[in-house]
């Protein structure tokens, strides 16, 4: 892959896209068995490359949430192989029949699914995203174009030869999985302008990458958004639900997007519930961001600003506030939700089918944690992104997600009048 220029990367994605198109569903699968099988004997030297990404990250300054997003020890490297396998195990999409009728002059109509052709995805200090997006990808027939930024450049880079390698070992063309790290901003640019070579362009990451992809691409883009989410807890939230849940949602993993960031109590609930789940935040090291109400129930708590309610922390940091009313606790949500993931935590039947009906979020939940909303949980095996937007495709994307539909139709001689 030496001596390329970014151009001639998106060209050979898309001549490769013509190949992984006519892949029978037993080609891929074996194709995405070969990157398993490579990953897993390939961990030593994925993580040693990974360390030093991670050493430079740390001397960079980029932050505990970015670190914790960066990292692979061998656990993430055997469950990096163990989703492109689940992958792999799943329904093929391309070639579904999805819709379909007979005309009345007798012509036959099938609407099926097709692969995009070129999948281009910009993400930031992801590698477990470089196997997750590849994968997805070449099980739905499309090739790939990857660009994962600075802070994970070696990660990345094995990452890809090992992947590329193993295509070729599987008798698939390697110029399926193509990189542009190596060309820095001007290769961001070029898939961001990719028209005629990338079919559909995936950012994920930051706020600010996600709003540059979104407003300087000439291609397609599939918004992935920030996960600024909220729980809410009602008058009738038991206890044991509302703790747990809650410490669930922010504590688990407070790194990434669908961990919770902002608290709604209703005021009838506030006395019972904020100490319980404020202790049970604090114990685990949580800050609390709270009103004065919150305040006034719980020590240690930092006075809330109106920067807080919009801030997605993905950090050890929650907003928590007292509401009077459900109707207020939706109109908060109105305003300061990302889309992504909203819950509540009631037994009142007609609060939690109100809250369903109601909420403009990608994924709404009832009584769970919003940790939930994950490809890998919902039965996708990986995610492209969760996607924030309502053309196309909204909440976790998987394989579906990356094929679009084409009509065929099957005559006997008819002609229009």
């Amino acid at each position: 892959m030496t001596d390329q220029t970014p151009q001639v990367r998106l060209e050979l994605a898309k001549e490769a896209s013509r190949a992984t198109a006519r892949l029978t569903s037993d080609d891929k699968a074996r194709a995405l068995e070969a990157i398993a099988v490579a990953l897993e004997s390939s961990a030593a030297e994925i993580i040693e490359a990974n360390g030093r990404d991670v050493e430079r990250g740390r001397s960079d300054g980029i932050g505990e949430s970015l670190i914790d997003r960066l990292r692979l020890d061998e656990k993430r490297v055997a469950a990096l192989a163990a989703a492109v396998r689940q992958v792999a195990g799943l329904p093929d999409p391309v070639g579904r029949v999805v819709g379909g009728h007979r005309m009345p002059n007798g012509v036959a109509l099938e609407q099926v699914r097709v692969p995009f052709g070129v999948v281009g995805a910009i993400y930031e200090a992801r590698p477990n995203v470089t196997v997750d997006i590849a994968a997805l990808a070449l099980r739905s027939g499309n090739s790939v174009v990857l660009r994962g930024g600075s802070a994970a450049r070696e990660s990345n880079t094995v990452l890809v030869e090992i992947m590329r390698e193993a295509l070729q070992g599987a008798g698939v063309t390697s110029e399926a999985v193509q990189t542009v790290d190596d060309f820095g901003r001007d290769g961001a640019t070029a898939l961001m302008h990719g028209r005629g070579f990338i079919d559909v362009l995936v950012p994920r990451g930051s706020a600010g990458l996600i709003e540059t992809v979104v407003t300087e691409a000439t291609v397609p883009v599939i918004e992935t958004g920030a996960g600024n989410v909220h729980i809410v807890l009602d008058e009738t939230a038991p206890d044991d639900w509302a703790q747990d849940i809650v410490v669930n949602a922010k504590v688990q993993r407070p790194s990434v997007c669908n961990a919770v960031e902002t608290v709604l109590v209703l005021r009838q609930a506030a006395p019972r519930l904020v100490p319980l789940v404020a202790s049970a935040l604090q114990s685990e090291g949580v800050a609390i961001h709270g009103d004065d109400l919150v305040a006034g129930l719980v020590s240690n708590v930092i006075p809330a600003t109106e920067e807080d309610w919009a801030t997605e922390y993905l950090s050890l940091d929650i907003a928590i506030k007292v509401v009077d009313t459900l109707d207020d606790a939706l109109d908060h949500i109105r305003r300061y939700s990302t889309g992504h993931t909203e819950s509540i935590i009631t037994t009142d039947s007609r609060n939690a089918e109100r809250f369903l009906a109601e909420v403009d979020s990608a994924v709404v939940m009832v009584n769970t944690s919003t940790r939930f909303t994950d490809g890998g949980e919902f039965g996708f095996g990986a995610e492209v992104g969760i996607s924030t937007q309502k053309l196309h495709a909204r909440g976790p994307m998987g394989l579906s997600e990356l094929t679009s539909t084409k009509w065929l139709a099957r005559g006997a001689g008819q002609t229009r009048g």
